[in-house]
């Protein structure tokens, strides 16, 4: 990545973000976000939206590939933290299973809705998540290229 440009410049990042809001609106016939606008601009509205966007590739343990700035706030993590990081790891030991069979759904179904769960920061902060929805991500191609997840509904807990 060019270390000169924001995150959302980077034109991996801009790809990415069109394969995020392209996958939602195939499955879920609706719009993440405005998709009217130009690459870039798409790009900087997702990596600015008000709620979380995060997503994860296709290895066996996924590492996570995207998460928004809401993302990064909420984990109280760094890009460059967050893009070595399993996914799994958003979740304390307890909850993995929970969250595993989340995404298996999803990957079964395309899509699933009105998610909830714990998550833990890297902080060691405890948040609730409610209404969130978990989606396949599909390239330019169709090819299966990860999954994502969104949600604007979030509780501190302790």
């Amino acid at each position: 990545m060019d270390d000169s440009l924001s995150v959302w410049q980077q034109p991996e990042i801009i790809r990415w973000s069109k394969i995020l809001v392209n996958s939602y609106q195939q499955l879920l016939d609706k719009e993440l976000i405005n998709t009217a606008n130009t690459p870039q601009a798409l790009s900087q509205t997702l990596f600015h939206a008000p709620f979380v966007i995060v997503s994860h590739d296709t290895q066996a343990d996924p590492i996570f590939n995207y998460g928004n700035q809401a993302a990064l706030q909420l984990w109280s993590i760094s890009w460059d933290e967050l893009i070595k990081t399993p996914s799994r790891l958003s979740a304390e030991p307890e909850n993995r299973a929970t969250r595993s069979a989340m995404l298996e759904q999803a990957a079964t179904k395309g899509y699933i809705a009105n998610c909830q769960g714990v998550r833990i920061s890297t902080t060691g902060q405890k948040f609730a998540i409610k209404q969130a929805i978990i989606w396949n991500l599909t390239d330019e191609s169709g090819h299966k290229c990860g999954q994502a997840a969104t949600f604007s509904d979030w509780q501190w807990l302790g």
